[in-house]
């Protein structure tokens, strides 16, 4: 049985708060949207989660220093609901302890008594996309065609493979537990070099839509813009035909 260390504040206390999870996956989306939406939102962090089995190395900050890899929940109240950001550098580095963190985190959306669950990621495809599609999945059909008014597509089968990691593991196993979930997914590039932010700025207005957030686009646009410049088509077109063929069925892998 894996030990998860949860450190967090005392006395924390919701109103029927969304779980928004947004770890590291294909092309980083989802990290992305969790990060951007707490930085911008200014969200207070609550929590701390660290486990021997996650990846056995460190991050070199940016003061030339390093940091245990981390998993951190953060809080915010947006017009008078509460919304809490799961986020942080790595996932659980193996299917048993990946199972393991979403059942904790489980514990801790039921104790919280969250409303609903949204996880966050990428679909990746064989080329970068200018004008990347979100999709949208879940566990509860009504709950997924909510979506669908936001310009979402909710029509995935055929279309990804199989969601890996907590990003599906909050929604399978939280259907057991009857909490509704759904996953926004964007398309990306699909090399494992590649940084998925036009696909986060699409998930990120529809959550602006759909909550209300009002994030500001602008730092985010200011990002892909000198992303475009550093990689734009030059890279693209010296990229090996290997490497494309590796990615050219669609599918989602974290």
């Amino acid at each position: 049985m894996t030990t998860w260390k949860i450190t967090k504040k005392k006395n924390l206390k919701f109103t029927k708060p969304v779980f928004i999870e947004g770890l590291p996956g294909l092309g980083n989306v989802g990290k992305i949207v969790a990060d951007v939406l707490v930085e911008e939102l200014k969200a207070d962090k609550i929590m701390d989660v660290f486990s021997y089995t996650l990846p056995n190395s460190v991050f070199v900050n940016e003061e030339n220093l390093v940091e245990l890899p981390k998993i951190e929940l953060y809080h915010k109240r947006i017009n008078g609901k509460d919304f809490l950001f799961l986020t942080g550098d790595v996932q659980p580095s193996d299917e048993v302890s990946s199972y393991e963190f979403t059942e904790k985190m489980l514990d801790l959306i039921q104790q919280y008594k969250c409303t609903e669950i949204i996880t966050l990621g990428g679909i990746g495809i064989n080329e970068a996309p200018e004008n990347p599609r979100v999709f949208c999945t879940g566990n509860e059909p009504k709950f997924v065609n909510e979506f669908g008014k936001y310009k979402v597509n909710t029509k995935l089968y055929g279309v990804v493979g199989p969601i890996i990691g907590v990003s599906g593991l909050l929604i399978g196993l939280g259907e057991k537990r009857k909490i509704k979930a759904a996953s926004l997914l964007a398309e990306t590039y699909g090399h494992p070099m590649y940084i998925g932010l036009k696909g986060a700025k699409e998930i990120i207005k529809v959550l602006n839509k759909k909550y209300d957030f009002n994030v500001p686009l602008k730092n985010l646009d200011r990002e892909i813009k000198k992303f475009d410049e550093e990689n734009g088509e030059t890279s693209a077109k010296h990229r090996t035909l290997n490497q494309l063929k590796q990615y050219k069925e669609m599918s989602y892998i974290g």
